[in-house]
């Protein structure tokens, strides 16, 4: 579908890629608040649009001069990474279960974290310069942060809970991929919270419909302390990624190499893909410099590629862009929800669970019953809302998953 245009409360129009009708009425009313900042130069809303913590989740949003740390959210830099293998279907074991405890032993998932700080020197294709750039940065961040940074050490390599997960899949030509998806963790969400209890606190955010969407606006302290806070924590998010995929990669170099499989395989790893969805960027559009916050949307410029994923069982499509400078070259992060975790747990049971994550090697108990695939919107139909915004280049279907 193309979009649709929705005026909005100034001069400037809401442009979205689903059925308006279709979207829940706080989201909406999220929306119709974003259209009311003064520094507004344009909103693009995703398939996936819903109700958000503090801003729409699958919002895309283009300010000039200024921010909305909200609109970004408090995961800062989530994202997604994948890698394609030299693995085929058939090179897989029949049981998955011992590689997905390899898997869970590597990777610390839900609020847990490594005993001591990962060795990335000694992991295949990460930086130690980068690294080291990137803690020897953390005594400018936020006052308020400096006792966590032994916990941030610890937890650079680790998942996190919720929505976040390890997956192994297989692409349309039977390739293995291995694919993960988390943020800066509890250090992002740190910084998160303190600037926007900041902007919130500022004089000129006083009069705002809605005090969540308070922003910091540009040439003052309060805006710079942020971007400083929050490029530092995007960069951390991803090297999270980076380092628990070199884990992930370890993995399955030594099962494959020794036992576990269909006689031994010496796997090659294709260049990475990572996107964040939870982020800000300078951009240009309509010869204006803008800050765009993407809240649950990936930049989808022409040529760039991205991942988009659905549930446990739908999967997920690898993307390329194709540059809708409409959509401020963005597209959906993924399904998104259509209903929240607590109405998941209410509706859904254990047992729905097992059927519908059938085929699936993963937690099938009530912890993870808010992520159940019935909570999510439908992939399919979601991609066919924007394909005006991104190509389909293959999709991902899970085999084993792994969650916080």
């Amino acid at each position: 579908m193309t979009y649709t245009e929705i005026p909005g409360a100034r001069d400037v129009p809401m442009r979205m890629w689903t059925d308006p009708s279709q979207i829940e009425s706080q989201a909406r009313q999220q929306l119709d608040n974003i259209t009311t900042l003064p520094w507004l130069h344009g909103l693009a809303v995703m398939p996936d649009v819903h109700y958000g913590r503090g801003a729409t989740v699958g919002s895309v949003i283009a300010m000039k001069d200024a921010v909305c740390p909200a609109a970004v959210g408090v995961d800062i830099g989530c994202g997604v990474s994948a890698v394609r293998t030299s693995l085929r279907a058939q090179d897989l074991p029949d049981d998955l279960r011992p590689l997905r405890s390899r898997i869970e032993e590597a990777i610390p998932v839900g609020f847990a974290a490594h005993r001591e700080v990962v060795a990335v020197d000694k992991l295949p294709g990460l930086s130690l310069t980068a690294w080291d750039a990137l803690w020897d940065r953390f005594g400018d961040l936020a006052p308020e942060v400096h006792a966590r940074r032994e916990r941030a050490g610890v937890q650079i390599g680790s998942l996190g809970s919720g929505n976040h997960y390890v997956s192994l899949d297989v692409d349309e030509s039977g390739l293995v991929w291995l694919q993960l998806h988390s943020g800066s963790r509890n250090i992002g969400k740190e910084l998160a919270e303190h600037h926007i209890g900041v902007a919130r606190s500022l004089p000129h955010n006083q009069g705002l419909v809605d005090r969540d969407l308070a922003v910091f606006v540009a040439n003052t302290p309060e805006m710079e302390a942020y971007r400083r806070d929050l490029y530092w924590a995007q960069e951390y998010a991803r090297f999270n990624r980076d380092v628990m995929l070199a884990l992930y990669e370890e993995v399955i170099r030594a099962f494959f190499g020794k036992s576990g499989a269909k006689g031994r395989k010496k796997v090659w790893f294709d260049e990475r893909i990572s996107c964040h969805h939870n982020y800000v960027a300078e951009e240009t559009y309509d010869g204006v410099d803008v800050l765009v916050t993407r809240k649950g949307a990936i930049r989808a410029g022409r040529g760039e590629l991205g991942i988009i994923p659905g549930s446990m069982a739908a999967g997920s499509y690898v993307v390329r862009g194709l540059g809708n400078v409409l959509a401020f070259n963005s597209a959906s992060h993924g399904a998104g929800r259509k209903m929240s975790r607590n109405a998941a747990r209410k509706r859904f049971t254990v047992g729905d669970l097992v059927r519908q994550t059938e085929g699936v090697e993963c937690r099938k108990d009530a912890g993870v019953v808010d992520e159940i695939p019935g909570a999510y919107k439908n992939l399919k139909q979601v991609m066919r809302q924007q394909e005006d915004l991104v190509e389909v280049v293959t999709h991902l279907r899970p085999l084993i998953t792994v969650k916080g």
